[in-house]
């Protein structure tokens, strides 16, 4: 690619939504099915997304609900990353409301004080943080084979990079947020106000739940920028671990990105439906000298990038709730 050349480019016609092509018949449910059920089949060694690793700066500290399981995630003393039970031992106080001071954990309700080792009948969960995103293991909810550490993407290097994290909460389970990755040929119709000109040029064929090394969906698309200019690109979705699907560009503008969506399981709700967490870490780079720029106005890009993946989710979570709801009630197609 030359570096010099604008990565923007004029769409000769810009076709109505309703005008494009459809896509519903590529999109075939045993292609989706497929695959999710090739991503299921891998392990996690029972790692879950907790939340940003940005999130814990100084005394900051990071709580939720994971399967059921309240968990509290801060630094120790030192900066060593700690966590364990969001319960407290004593009499239960949720610790998700107790504050950190110079690395220890302290209950608001009668000052039990948790500097991350075993105490009072609290014990430690491994928690892992990988620059970008923070982990925590629960072998007792994803009865897997334990793994030292949870199943991290290939990254852009994180100095080259601007990261940012987007969090969202749906009424679902992780496959259905995970099967809406997976249906890349929902995008221009789904999302017209962010992607055009959208085609699946390679998807792997329902070959079972065997990992037979194609895997991947391969889709060449226009970010929208505004009005008929666009940002064309090449991506990559594949799915790593049960949890996990990546979109990676592999050609244009910020080849090397990626978009990291993690499905996180909270829990039921009062009604007993299932809520999932959506927990999406964008890692964008680029080789344009302007990039270096971009990334020492990360505080004030991130927001934005936030936002744009906020206004996403508003309908990607639509679909994965109504995917739920028809599952849940035996309506799901096929």
């Amino acid at each position: 690619m030359n570096r010099r050349r604008l990565p923007l480019s004029l769409r000769r016609r810009a076709v109505p939504w309703e005008e494009q092509r459809p896509t519903w018949s590529e999109a075939r449910p045993a292609v989706i099915a497929a695959a999710l059920k090739r991503a299921q089949a891998r392990p996690s060694g029972n790692w879950y997304v907790v939340g940003a690793s940005r999130d814990l700066g100084g005394d900051g500290k990071l709580a939720r609900t994971v399967a059921g399981q309240e968990v509290v995630v801060w630094r120790g003393p030192g900066g060593r990353l700690v966590g364990g039970p969001g319960i407290c031992p004593h009499l239960g106080a949720p610790l998700r409301d107790s504050p950190v001071r110079c690395g220890t954990l302290v209950c608001h309700w009668h000052g039990l004080a948790l500097d991350g080792g075993p105490h009072a009948g609290w014990s430690p969960l491994p928690v892992h943080d990988d620059g970008v995103l923070v982990w925590v293991r629960l072998d007792a909810v994803g009865n897997e084979e334990p793994l030292d550490a949870p199943v991290v993407p290939r990254r852009p290097e994180p100095a080259r990079a601007l990261t940012a994290v987007y969090t969202g909460v749906g009424v679902c389970e992780p496959e259905d947020v995970v099967a809406n990755r997976l249906d890349p040929w929902h995008g221009g119709w789904l999302h017209p106000y962010s992607f055009v000109d959208l085609t699946v040029v390679d998807a792997p064929v329902p070959a079972g739940v065997a990992d037979d090394g194609r895997d991947a969906l391969t889709v060449d698309v226009s970010f929208k920028v505004a009005g008929r200019l666009v940002v064309p690109v090449r991506a990559v979705f594949t799915a790593p671990e049960p949890r996990t699907v990546v979109m990676r560009i592999t050609r244009g503008e910020g080849v090397g990105s990626v978009v990291e969506t993690h499905a996180t399981p909270l829990g039921a709700d009062r009604a007993g439906r299932p809520r999932t967490a959506v927990v999406e870490a964008v890692i964008a780079a680029s080789h344009r000298p302007g990039f270096t720029a971009a990334r020492r106005a990360a505080p004030l890009l991130r927001p934005l990038v936030r936002a744009a993946a906020g206004r996403l989710w508003r309908d990607d979570l639509a679909y994965a709730e109504r995917r739920w709801e028809l599952r849940s009630t035996g309506r799901f197609p096929g």
